[in-house]
């Protein structure tokens, strides 16, 4: 009986001193809170100078409870710690993927960050920024985390600077942006995956134990197989209005890589930055390296409002003029291809006009004399007009749009070279090719090597020159056609460096750019969608989501864009692609910017009278599509028909896009579709428009409140002869 007395008390007095210790451990940690609006995310600097990042999730109210976190995940082992790193270092006490990991001037693998001060900067009455400062115990090498919070968007920029004083340079193996830890049961992925008009193909998976890798290594046109954007469940499978769910995606047109690790005891961790893929970089002491920056939002009331903060956040923070006007605008692509000359371009011009659209955009083909660009084959690097099609130059087209009232744009892929071309004969060390090897072509062409300055000069000048000679010149289309094959750069000296540098030399052309043309509208196309991210986006006023622009196809895939990037910014055509009817098009292609690449010559005197009327009609709504609220009603991959709404800010006016996915002799909606994001107070005058040669079966005068459009919900009544259906409110009260 003693023994289990004294037993007994022994395990109480253990208790007593762990509890002891316990209370002194929250004593001498440090806290450090970020909050926007709804979330909070939560550091502690334990007593060993480790920063740990222990929060990420709605805000507490109470905020001496957030020192409560750490202790809630403890368990009995000694390496449980290194599970909630705030920026894992590799190569001393981690057992998990690192976030970082080097090789020091010495040869020596080890890194061992510690904490060593911390900067809140207030940027604006919604933006702060929260410099955190970590340094190895050893050696010179130093880390800056850095996390900036939109407040009222609810998104986090997340990226860090890297930088050592150590005699020689360090080469950084592995150099994350983000290291992102999450306290759940089950995590549900949502990511995509694609290729050539096959854009955006959504894949849902449950992470098991281990790593998945979403990665790039195609070194330009990156998202051409796999986009860097994802959503991720905490605890429940992705719903649109319903639970935890992180949306991001990383700022980066380069190579990408983001690993989702579920450790032994349950916890996830994100990894998101620059692919370390043939890229072990190289870096001198006193530079800084900057990682592109992992932008996330975080809803507790699922993907649709995450969405509508990623969308806030971009037309705020990325895009260029995100809450301003758009052209709609003509392009001539499937009208003549690369058969065109003065006589078809002022036609075309006429059309633009005839049409009632912005603006005329001359296509591929412009270009090229000794080497003339009559097919892809050819002149990529020779920006100077044929004189063959256009003996006056682009100066008298820009004059003759002027005239016409409409505007003129031209397309570029100044980032490429074809083998034949004169710049290939003058400057073939300033392309990308391995210098033994056999050439290997994309698209017959070649990238030139934008890491190289001289390079970057030349680039800058093909955009410069085109605004100097041409006064007027209102658009550009920046394409971007090929993948590196055979990476190699002749002005390297360390060609780890080169897929890095690549993409920052891009960068710095755009920045010169923007710097010199702050306002010139500019779509973002690379052969379809494939450079898609918000790094980019942030030149751009506007992207191209695919060169697959049949309306069925693009349903799916602009649905799936909406998830991270703002209507505003989606570029929709109406093309001769698709066997659907015209009305169809159209419907699918105001979904975003609308616009088109037809030969009205085709029309028939019904569909242009249609086409000029659907113009105006967009005219009139398209302040709610670019720059109001998307509720996203119905998905097209679980339901026979797709349903957006999207509903301006004052709830006053609203547009609703309904779609039929699914074609046979019992295709219909055969259940009201309720809305969300309307006042419940306001009553709504309810008119479908876009109609084409048949009347509506919405009844004229129809009137309903907010609250029953909610509750109850209204059938577009869409079926074989009704494939889309659009419908306009506005408050009456």
């Amino acid at each position: 009986m003693k023994k289990y007395t004294l037993l007994l008390v022994v395990v109480l007095f253990a208790e007593i001193v762990k509890g002891q210790q316990t209370q002194l451990m929250l004593k001498t940690m440090k806290d450090i809170i970020l909050e926007t609006k709804d979330l909070s995310l939560a550091f502690t600097v334990e007593e060993n100078r480790d920063l740990n990042m222990v929060y990420l999730g709605k805000k507490l109210q109470d905020h001496n409870e957030y020192r409560q976190l750490n202790g809630q995940y403890k368990q009995a082992h000694d390496y449980t710690n290194m599970y909630q790193s705030a920026y894992t270092a590799s190569g001393t006490r981690n057992l998990l993927e690192p976030a970082i990991s080097v090789e020091h001037a010495d040869g020596n693998q080890s890194l061992d960050l510690k904490f060593v001060d911390q900067q809140l900067k207030t940027i604006d009455n919604n933006r702060k920024e929260l410099i955190i400062q970590l340094k190895d115990e050893l050696y010179p090498f130093y880390v800056e985390l850095h996390y900036l919070t939109n407040f009222q968007e609810n998104v986090i920029e997340q990226w860090a600077v890297i930088k050592h004083n150590e005699k020689k340079n360090v080469k950084l193996i592995k150099y994350a942006s983000a290291n992102i830890n999450l306290k759940g049961e089950d995590y549900y992925l949502r990511s995509y995956h694609g290729d050539w008009i096959a854009e955006m193909q959504r894949e849902d998976e449950k992470l098991t134990h281990g790593i998945k890798t979403l990665d790039s290594k195609l070194g330009t046109r990156t998202n051409l197989f796999r986009s860097s954007y994802f959503a991720l469940g905490l605890n429940n499978a992705i719903t649109e209005n319903q639970g935890t769910v992180l949306l991001g995606g990383l700022e980066w047109s380069g190579n990408f890589r983001v690993d989702f690790e579920k450790d032994p005891q349950d916890n996830l961790r994100i990894l998101a930055g620059v692919n370390n893929y043939a890229s072990h970089y190289s870096l001198a002491a006193g530079s800084n390296f900057v990682t592109p920056k992992f932008s996330f939002t975080v809803s507790t009331n699922g993907l649709g409002e995450g969405s509508r903060n990623l969308h806030d956040w971009a037309r705020k923070q990325r895009l260029i003029d995100g809450y301003g006007e758009r052209y709609t605008l003509l392009n001539n692509w499937e009208s003549t291809y690369f058969n065109f000359d003065e006589q078809k371009i002022s036609h075309l011009l006429d059309n633009t006009k005839k049409l009632g659209v912005d603006l005329f955009l001359l296509d591929d083909g412009w270009f090229g004399n000794k080497y003339p660009r009559n097919a892809d084959t050819s002149a990529l690097g020779d920006w100077e007009e044929n004189k063959s099609k256009l003996p006056n130059g682009l100066l008298s087209i820009v004059k003759e749009a002027n005239e016409k009232d409409v505007k003129f744009g031209i397309w570029v892929e100044p980032e490429m070279i074809s083998p034949k071309s004169e710049l290939y004969e003058k400057k073939p060390q300033w392309v990308v090719k391995q210098p033994k090897r056999d050439e290997y072509y994309f698209r017959n062409q070649l990238v030139l090597d934008l890491s190289n300055p001289e390079v970057q000069d030349f680039v800058f000048n093909i955009l410069d020159n085109l605004f100097q000679k041409n006064p007027g010149l209102a658009y550009i289309k920046w394409d971007c056609n090929a993948v590196i094959y055979n990476a190699y750069s002749y002005f390297q000296k360390d060609q780890n460096n080169f897929y890095v540098d690549y993409t920052k030399g891009l960068y710095r052309v755009l920045d010169r750019f923007r710097e010199k043309y702050p306002t010139v509208p500019m779509m973002l196309c690379s052969g379809g969608g494939g450079r898609i991210d918000y790094g980019s986006l942030q030149y751009f006023t506007e992207y191209w989501p695919s060169d697959n622009t049949d309306p069925f196809d693009r349903i799916f895939m602009q649905y799936e864009n909406s998830l991270f990037f703002p209507s505003i910014a989606s570029v929709n055509h109406v093309t001769t692609f698709g066997k659907q009817d015209l009305k169809f098009k159209i419907d699918v292609a105001m979904m975003g910017k609308m616009g088109f690449d037809l030969n009205l010559e085709e029309l028939s005197a019904d569909e242009l009278s249609f086409a000029q009327q659907a113009v105006k009609t967009y005219d009139q709504y398209k302040h709610i599509i670019w720059h109001g609220d998307l509720f996203r009603l119905a998905d097209p991959r679980k339901d026979n028909h797709a349903s957006l709404a999207y509903i301006s800010k004052d709830k006053s006016q609203a547009l609703m896009l309904n779609y039929l996915v699914q074609y046979s002799q019992i295709s219909s909606t055969s259940a009201p579709i309720r809305w969300l994001g309307l006042d419940p107070n306001k009553k709504y005058k309810i008119q479908e428009i876009n109609l084409h040669g048949t009347n509506s079966w919405i009844p004229s005068e129809l009137t309903l409140s907010g609250d029953f459009l909610m509750k109850v919900g209204l059938n577009p009544i869409l079926n074989n002869n009704r494939k889309s259906v659009i419908l306009a409110l506005k408050a009456i009260n």
